[in-house]
């Protein structure tokens, strides 16, 4: 399929576990992709694996300066931007509020949320140039509810609801849509491996088997979600609100007798 064709399309944390797939996606669909990342190795290495149509560009989401050189890398690369996926995301180690330090709070809204508000900020004259586009927030299904021990996560990702929403009402006169992806628990190193500061990874703590879809999220369910939604297909949805976790917000399912 090619529902990219001449687009670009920038994506952040683009060299982990969700945003590699997010970006191979994209180039396999006709897109030029710009793979935003702190881990230049990686990042590089995806870049020279897909090839001419792929750029890697070090990015800090919570540095304005570094946004601005990401979308200059993109049009200046490929002539516009298109699409922009607010995908870079960190989890605090499971802490109680009481016990959380300021500077773990700060850091995890720094990079959660601050770091989406500043990619729409830095993307929309780039989007506006090209005559609309897209914006997807990666948020999540912790934003949906509250989550013990978790609460720097949590609140990041309630407030990216609230931006996801102000964005689509300011830009849609511009053609330019915002929408939020709520994954659930997905089977990346996020999940698989302990965050900073932590005794054990969340998937410790998790079994889908009580759920509807018995069985933990994939990148690529994440993926195709996001393509429809950056897609001409999705072009009468903004400011909506994606939820894709195999049924867990449901509550337990009924069990086979």
């Amino acid at each position: 399929m090619t529902r990219f064709i001449r687009q670009t399309v920038l994506v952040t944390g683009g060299s982990g576990g969700q945003g590699a797939s997010h970006v191979r996606a994209f180039h396999a669909e006709g897109a030029n992709v710009v793979i935003g990342d702190v881990d230049a190795v990686r990042g590089a290495a995806l870049a020279d694996e897909l090839g001419d149509r792929a750029r890697f560009v070090r990015l800090d989401v919570t540095d304005e300066k570094s946004w601005e050189s990401a979308v200059s890398v993109a049009e200046e690369s490929f002539g516009s931007l298109g699409v922009l996926v607010n995908n870079a995301g960190v989890q605090n180690p499971p802490v109680p509020i009481e016990n959380t330090d300021a500077s773990t709070w700060a850091r995890i809204l720094d990079i959660n949320l601050t770091g989406t508000f500043l990619g729409i900020k830095a993307a929309t004259p780039a989007l506006r140039r090209a005559g609309g586009g897209a914006v997807v927030n990666i948020a999540s299904t912790m934003g949906l509810g509250g989550t013990a021990l978790y609460a720097p996560y949590v609140a990041s990702k309630w407030a990216v609801r609230g931006l996801t929403r102000t964005a689509a009402l300011e830009l849609g006169r511009d053609r330019i849509r915002v929408n939020a992806i709520h994954p659930g628990v997905i089977a990346t190193a996020f999940i698989n491996e302990p965050a900073a500061g932590a005794a054990a990874p969340i998937a410790d703590f998790f079994s889908p088997a009580p759920f509807a879809v018995p069985r933990l999220g994939e990148p690529a369910d994440v993926t195709r979600l996001l393509l429809f939604l950056a897609s001409a297909d999705a072009s009468f949805i903004t400011g909506a609100e994606y939820v894709i976790d195999g049924g867990l917000q449901l509550g337990p399912a009924l069990q086979h007798q």
